[in-house]
């Protein structure tokens, strides 16, 4: 029986070993809820690059691109951080050049892994059928925020859990508190996140209805998965 890791921070993504497993890569505030809107929008690719300078050098080269730091959109470039923004015509078949403060930078410092795929509530229980049909130890990469721990990728990684502990062996101490917290709050996830620093800390932005949506379970059926430098939809 393969086994199921949570990772609750950047920070301590060293102390795993990535070799031979899954990372499914979590930044429910935003990142990962917008490349999975994306995706069920059309989109063809993400290049997701861990800093501002490099989204840039793709933008020149052609690139739509999105930056986003400390939850606002960085100056002269396409799109933001908001799910709502990957839901127009105009995306549809290009490929888009990502940089985000948290979301970007997990999936960089998950390149030793055998797989890569990105996790949001909006696509998990087509998370949830392709680890099922792997069989592959997983860890859930919670992407948290500068480094730090958080309530919603927690969250997440407790619901996803949640689902897979009858086929996977659950016995690390994070997961097992991740799908404590989940199992506690499972019945109004929105008002548990509205406690959240994260919320707090970008409540000037009024993101609350990216939140709300953010939090929605199996809006698409989209999986992006990272192959030769960028995300692509699994077949």
């Amino acid at each position: 029986m393969p086994s199921l890791e949570v990772c609750l921070s950047p920070q301590l993504i060293q102390l795993y070993d990535l070799k031979g497993k899954i990372v499914v890569v979590v930044d429910i505030l935003r990142a990962t809820s917008c490349m999975v809107t994306a995706f069920g929008h059309g989109i063809k690719e993400i290049i997701p690059v861990a800093s501002v300078q490099e989204c840039k050098v793709l933008q020149q080269k052609g690139y739509l691109a999105a930056a986003e730091r400390d939850g606002s959109k960085v100056e002269g470039f396409d799109l933001d951080n908001s799910p709502f923004s990957y839901m127009s015509e105009h995306i549809k078949g290009k490929t888009i050049a990502v940089t985000t403060t948290n979301g970007t930078q997990a999936i960089v410092k998950s390149l030793e892994a055998d797989e890569i795929i990105v996790g949001a509530f909006l696509n998990i229980n087509t998370v949830y059928s392709y680890l099922l049909k792997q069989n592959k130890d997983v860890i859930v990469f919670c992407a948290g925020w500068k480094g730090n721990f958080n309530l919603e990728d927690t969250l997440f990684a407790g619901a996803l859990t949640n689902l897979l502990q009858n086929a996977f062996k659950i016995t690390q101490d994070s997961a097992i508190m991740a799908l404590g917290m989940y199992n506690s709050n499972k019945n109004d996830l929105l008002k548990f996140v509205n406690t959240s620093q994260h919320v707090s800390r970008l409540a000037n932005l009024d993101i609350h209805k990216d939140i709300a949506f953010c939090l929605n379970f199996d809006t698409y059926q989209s999986l992006p998965i990272y192959k030769n430098d960028r995300l692509v939809i699994s077949c």
